[in-house]
């Protein structure tokens, strides 16, 4: 393979594909916070690392995907999959890097990072001490929750370029904002839904809006989904 590189993505020409490439998105140093707010002894770094490793997995299995002539992961999975599918990536990834975290072993626990040695064997159904891990397509990090609560919100806000034709010439899955930001139950509001929906919450205009001054990482313009 050739690679080489055009702006925030590396491109890499496929083999036996003359007019195909794929494309691994790169994390840019200068769009990160200088002054950020963090938490549990949380770096930017680790941010910085675990983005880059979600990065890493998409290029390689689209290089798989690709090189057998396939589509890319991005182009066959459904949102809520891709969804749950880099959240859970993120969770191990950002606790790797960390110094002080470590993923919530108790199934569907609360939150998705917790610090080591808090809770005993490092798993809790709901506990505190920890960051919840959250990623959505819209913009400014406006995503649904089962729940309100008090909580720290590390929320990664991604999008996915389904809409370039030839499906080649797509851009790469990638990272435009990422949010930290402890709040309260009282910072949600309450969705109702119908007998067959699940009722969730939402983060608030004031909630949002202390979430948003939290921001780690951000482009400048970003093509997420509206809020």
């Amino acid at each position: 393979m050739k690679v080489k590189f055009s702006g925030d993505a590396e491109t890499v020409d496929a083999i036996g594909s003359p007019c195909m490439s794929i494309r691994k998105s790169v994390v840019i140093p200068n769009l990160f916070n200088p002054a950020p707010r963090l938490a549990f002894n949380l770096r930017l770094e680790d941010v910085a690392l675990a983005m880059r490793d979600v990065y890493d997995f998409f290029y390689d299995v689209n290089s798989f995907l690709l090189e057998r002539q396939l589509p890319r992961l991005d182009d066959t999975v459904r949102s809520a999959i891709m969804s749950g599918l880099i959240s859970d990536m993120l969770t191990e990834s950002v606790a790797k890097h960390s110094r002080s975290l470590t993923p919530n072993r108790y199934h569907n626990g609360h939150p998705d990072l917790l610090v080591k040695g808090v809770y005993p064997d490092d798993k809790v159904k709901a506990g505190t001490e920890g960051i919840e891990i959250k990623t959505t397509r819209k913009r400014g990090g406006a995503v649904d929750f089962h729940g309100a609560r008090d909580q720290w919100l590390l929320v990664f806000v991604y999008v996915v370029d389904s809409q370039t034709e030839p499906a080649a010439e797509r851009e790469p899955m990638r990272f435009t904002e990422v949010y930290l930001g402890r709040v309260s139950a009282d910072d949600f509001r309450r969705n109702e839904r119908g007998a067959l929906g699940t009722r969730t919450a939402t983060l608030d205009r004031e909630g949002i809006g202390q979430l948003r001054e939290g921001w780690l990482y951000k482009e400048s313009s970003t093509g997420g989904v509206d809020d």
